[in-house]
C-alpha cells in the first residue's frame, strides 16, 4: 500500500498563562457546542471502570443542556449489542494511516439510550477489537494508539470540527497529540481538547516502535522531555504525559485527587509535568446517573422508596436478607461492592469482615478480581463463613443484586488506598446507605465526618478515617455501628443528610461548560 505523507508539523498551542479558575457559572444565554467524546468505554455497552459510567452520564447531561453531543468507540466484537438502537454503517472507506501504509475501517452509527455514537471498525490482520474482551493484551498500546489515530481521521474526513474533543485516559492521549501535529496544518484549526484522567496509574508506556506505527517520525522530537519522553525512563514515551502537554485542559475526577497527584506522590511518575502545566489542570467530581442510580425509581429492588418514606427502605434490607440467606434480625448490614483490587484496600476489607461481625453486625461483600490468587483468597474467606447467618461473600458480579445491596444495607465500606473519585460511596449516599470511607481523592471531597467535620450538621454524611491501618479502619467502622445501635436518631439523620446531597451530573456538567468555554477563548 501506498505510502503516508506526514504534512508539516506545527509546536503544539502554548500553554495558558494565567490560571483556569473560574470556571464561571455563566447566566447568560450561551452558544450551543458540538462536543465529540473519544473514549475507550462507555456504559452499559463496552463497561469495565467508572470511566464508561462518567462518559455516559457527563454525554446525557451535555446534550440536555442544549449541545449536540457525539461518542467514538471501537467496534468491539463484545459490545452489549442488544443495547444499540439502529447500528448501521455510515462511512465505508475510511482509511487511516499505519506504519508505511492505511488500514481500512468502516464506521458504524446508532443510539445507546439516545446517545449518539460512532464505532470504527478496522479490516486487519492486527484484529485490534475482536478479541472477546476490552483490555489485557501485550499490544494494547498499540490497539489504542491505532483507535486515536482512527477517531481524529473520521472527523477531518467527514468534515467534522467540533468546538471540543474530550478525550478520556492514556487510551484516548494520543488524540491532541495527532491533532497538533498532524491535523491543524489540515485545516483543523477549530476543536480545543480537554482530557479527562480517571486513574493516574495506567499510562501507556512504549518504546520508539509506535512513533513509526502511528507516522510520528522524528523521535528526536517526541522522546524530548517537554513532549511525550517517560519522566523515568529515557528510552521509553509516555502516552499519558503527551495527553497532558498538548490537551488544552486536563481534569481529574476530583479536587482532591488532582492535589494528591501534583504535590502528594500519587502521579505515578508524572508530578513533575503536572507541575509544568498546572495551569491547566483541575480537579471535577464526578456524578452518578439519577435515571439509573436513584431508589424512588429503581427497577432492580422491590420496594421504592425517598426521602418522604425512608421507612420503605427496610422493606428492601429485608429482601436482602431473604435472597443471601441472612438472618433476619436488627443487626446493621455493612457492605462491600467493588473491585477486588488491591487499591480497593482488600487487606482493610479482610479485617472489616470480622470486625463487623463481632461488633454485632452482618456483612455482605459483592466483587471479583482478574487475579485468580485474589478470588482464591476471597473463595477461602466465604468458605470460612459459609455457616455464618451474618455474613454472606458473593465472588463475582450481579448488577441487579448491587443495587439491592445499595437498597438494602446500612453501611457501605470504601477502604480505598487511593481513589481518584470513586462511585461507590456517591451511590450509597443516594441510596441513605452511610458510607464509612478513607480520607483520600474524591472519597474526601464528597464524606464529611459525622463527628470530626467542619461542614455544618446538615451536611455531615458518614464516617471516615485517615490512616491506612487496621486502627484507623475501627475508628471509623466502629463509631457507625455504635451510631447505629446507641443513637438511632442520629444515624437516621445521616441517612438523610446523604439523600439531600445532589450528586447528580448536574454541578460536574456546568464545570465542564465552563472549562469548554474557558479553552475555547484562548
Amino acid at each position: 500500500m501506498a505510502e503516508t505523507a506526514a504534512p508539516p508539523q506545527p509546536e503544539p498551542e502554548p500553554i495558558p498563562e494565567s490560571p483556569p479558575e473560574p470556571p464561571v457559572v455563566h447566566h447568560a444565554p450561551r452558544p450551543s457546542l458540538f462536543i465529540v467524546q473519544i473514549t475507550p468505554e462507555m456504559a452499559p455497552i463496552a463497561k469495565i471502570g467508572g470511566l464508561a459510567d462518567v462518559v455516559f452520564g457527563l454525554s446525557r447531561e451535555l446534550a440536555i443542556r442544549g449541545n449536540h453531543v457525539e461518542i467514538i468507540l471501537p467496534k468491539y466484537d463484545n459490545l452489549r449489542y442488544d443495547q444499540i438502537f439502529d447500528l448501521q454503517p455510515v462511512y465505508n472507506d475510511l482509511w487511516v494511516p499505519w506504519y508505511d501504509g492505511a488500514i481500512h475501517c468502516t464506521v458504524y452509527f446508532g443510539f445507546v439510550h439516545d446517545r449518539k455514537c460512532f464505532f470504527i471498525e478496522p479490516h486487519s490482520h492486527d484484529n485490534f477489537f475482536n478479541r472477546g474482551s476490552i483490555y489485557g493484551f501485550p499490544d494494547d498500546v498499540f490497539r489504542y494508539a491505532f483507535f486515536s489515530r482512527a477517531a481524529i481521521e473520521f472527523l477531518w474526513q467527514s468534515g467534522k470540527h467540533p468546538d471540543i474533543i474530550h478525550c478520556h485516559d492514556w487510551q484516548t492521549a494520543l488524540v491532541p497529540v495527532f491533532l497538533y501535529e498532524f491535523y491543524q496544518a489540515l485545516g483543523m484549526t477549530h476543536p480545543r481538547v480537554c482530557m479527562t484522567i480517571h486513574n493516574f496509574k495506567h499510562q501507556g508506556v512504549t518504546g520508539a516502535e509506535l512513533l513509526r506505527a502511528t507516522g510520528l517520525h522524528q523521535p528526536e522530537r517526541f522522546f524530548d522531555w517537554v513532549r511525550m519522553g517517560d519522566n523515568h525512563h529515557k528510552n521509553a514515551i509516555n502516552l499519558l504525559k503527551g495527553g497532558i502537554v498538548y490537551s488544552n485542559f486536563v481534569t481529574t475526577v476530583s479536587p482532591r485527587y488532582a492535589f494528591e497527584t501534583k504535590d502528594q506522590g500519587q502521579g505515578f511518575g508524572l508530578e513533575s509535568t503536572l507541575h509544568t502545566h498546572h495551569m491547566k489542570y483541575g480537579g471535577v467530581v464526578n456524578g452518578i446517573d439519577y435515571d439509573v442510580w436513584n431508589p424512588e425509581v429503581d427497577r432492580y429492588i422491590p420496594v421504592n422508596y425517598g426521602l418522604g418514606n425512608l421507612d420503605d427502605k427496610y422493606e428492601n434490607k429485608r429482601a436482602l436478607r431473604q435472597r443471601l440467606m441472612l438472618a433476619d434480625n436488627d443487626k446493621p448490614i455493612v457492605a462491600f461492592i467493588g473491585r477486588l483490587d488491591p487499591q480497593k484496600g482488600l487487606d482493610l476489607v479482610r479485617h472489616a469482615i470480622f470486625a463487623t461481625l463481632e461488633r454485632g453486625a452482618q456483612f455482605v461483600l459483592l466483587g471479583s478480581s482478574p487475579d485468580q490468587g485474589i478470588n482464591n483468597d476471597f473463595w477461602g474467606l466465604k468458605h470460612m463463613l459459609n455457616d455464618s447467618p451474618d455474613c454472606h461473600l458473593e465472588i463475582g458480579f450481579d448488577e441487579d443484586l448491587s443495587h439491592l445491596i445499595y437498597a438494602g444495607a446500612d453501611i457501605m465500606l470504601v477502604p480505598s488506598q487511593f481513589e481518584p473519585c470513586g462511585l461507590t460511596q456517591l451511590i450509597a449516599l443516594r441510596y441513605g446507605t452511610v458510607p464509612v470511607v478513607r480520607t483520600v481523592g474524591g472519597l474526601a471531597d464528597t464524606v464529611f465526618d459525622k463527628d470530626h467535620s467542619d461542614r455544618p450538621l446538615h451536611q455531615r454524611n458518614g464516617y471516615r478515617f485517615d490512616n491506612y491501618d487496621v486502627p484507623g479502619l475501627e475508628s471509623a467502622l466502629i463509631r457507625a455501628i455504635d451510631c447505629y445501635y446507641q443513637y438511632p436518631d442520629h444515624f437516621r439523620e445521616l441517612m438523610k443528610n446523604a439523600m439531600n446531597a445532589d450528586y447528580s451530573w448536574n454541578h460536574p456538567g456546568q464545570d465542564y461548560l465552563n472549562i469548554y468555554d474557558f479553552i475555547r477563548d484562548r
